[in-house]
């Protein structure tokens, strides 16, 4: 076949996920190829709030707790990376904010002893008063306490490209992929007209895992989506804010996040509990109507006579979870030649690559010869999601 192709490692997904195992593997000398078939980051990737959480969240009742732990180093991992001098070199990737914040409200303010206390947050966690506040927060009439997390804030369209930079020419816009086997063995993809073979090949590919697993008929490892149902608002008094407020419950009330639009204004993407089981419950107009309540019950000060609202309903993939639960960590399984998986989270890229490359280094799999695969269409990059809701 003149479109036939031997890579090292053949990646099934153009998620943040993927384009981080990929640069990985090619910074380490192995030759890759990376089938996307849609736009790279279009999936989770550019519907996520681009924190790089180190687990503060998740011990907000005071137990050190098994995700806490897994994520904990992830924040020095990404910050030596956008230096240039970690894993990759993410320098000129968009730092939103080199900290995210945990509000609580007067009323609640007490609810955050127990925290402090814990060795998840203890020497990573600073109050902050006065001009030292989030820009949205610094007013008279704002009661409560706020503590800067060591966590950062990324601008992942930013994060995206640079990692498509890294690619190099190793990724393949594909829109059909199905098994290559011999003798009843994967030893690679058809990709529409292309056949690649590859000493492995891994399947990263969000919620199309599913559909990628079916076509080589694997029920395992089984999948699961969690519905989130995020509210965007945009208008021209909104100023940077990247806090978790605290409600009552052992998850924050509400997250925001901001994001600059093209236009010069700034987006607010508001996750945490509005968004989870009420939230996914109610169409648009009740959900767009929650939000407006508790940020006049949060916020009073802002003017949002001007704002445009929107909702995003976003299906978070992961690997299947007793009673739907969050999984702690990135997840790695194996059958022969295919590795399959999912980060879990944005944070967790780097560990899923560092599973891979356990897989990797147990099997003896070294960066071999690869043919000339000669220019491949590339995939397109994806675009934000506020700039595609507030057209």
């Amino acid at each position: 076949m003149s479109n036939a192709l031997h890579t090292d490692v053949l990646i099934v997904g153009g998620g943040v996920a993927g384009l981080w195992l990929n640069a990985r593997l090619r910074r380490a000398g192995y030759s890759t190829v990376l089938v996307e078939s849609g736009a790279l980051g279009g999936g989770q990737s550019l519907k996520s709030q681009g924190i790089i959480h180190g687990g503060a969240k998740y011990a907000l009742h005071g137990a050190l707790t098994g995700a806490s732990e897994a994520i904990a180093d992830m924040p020095r991992r990404w910050r030596e990376a956008l230096s240039g001098s970690g894993e990759l070199d993410l320098a000129g990737v968009r730092v939103l904010s080199e900290a995210h914040y945990l509000w609580s409200p007067g009323t609640l303010a007490g609810n955050l002893t127990s925290f402090f206390a814990s060795k998840a947050v203890r020497g990573r966690v600073d109050q902050v008063k006065g001009e030292q506040l989030p820009p949205a927060l610094q007013h008279p009439r704002f009661k409560g306490k706020v503590y800067r997390l060591a966590e950062l804030v990324l601008d992942v369209p930013s994060l995206i490209a640079r990692l498509a930079e890294l690619a190099g020419d190793s990724l393949l816009a594909g829109q059909q992929v199905a098994p290559l086997e011999e003798n009843g063995h994967l030893v690679g993809l058809r990709v529409d007209d292309r056949e690649i073979r590859a000493q492995r090949v891994v399947f990263i590919a969000g919620a199309g895992n599913q559909d990628l697993l079916a076509r080589l008929n694997l029920a395992q490892p089984a999948m699961q989506r969690r519905p989130l149902h995020m509210v965007l608002v945009k208008a021209p008094t909104l100023k940077p804010l990247y806090a978790h407020c605290l409600g009552g419950g052992s998850k924050p009330r509400v997250t925001v996040t901001s994001h600059p639009a093209a236009d010069g204004q700034w987006v607010w993407y508001l996750g945490g509990d509005l968004a989870e089981a009420e939230g996914v419950a109610r169409d648009e107009a009740a959900q767009i109507g929650a939000a407006q309540k508790e940020l006049h019950d949060l916020l009073p000060w802002i003017d949002l006579s001007q704002a445009q609202w929107a909702t995003l309903r976003v299906e978070r993939a992961e690997p299947q979870q007793s009673g739907l639960t969050r999984p702690d960590n990135a997840f790695l399984a194996e059958q022969g030649k295919l590795l399959v998986g999912w980060p879990t989270k944005l944070a967790l890229a780097p560990d899923f690559a560092d599973r891979v490359f356990v897989a990797l280094e147990r099997d003896g799999i070294r960066p071999g010869e690869k043919s000339a695969a000669g220019a491949l269409p590339r995939p397109p990059l994806g675009q934000p999601v506020w700039e595609e809701l507030f057209e």
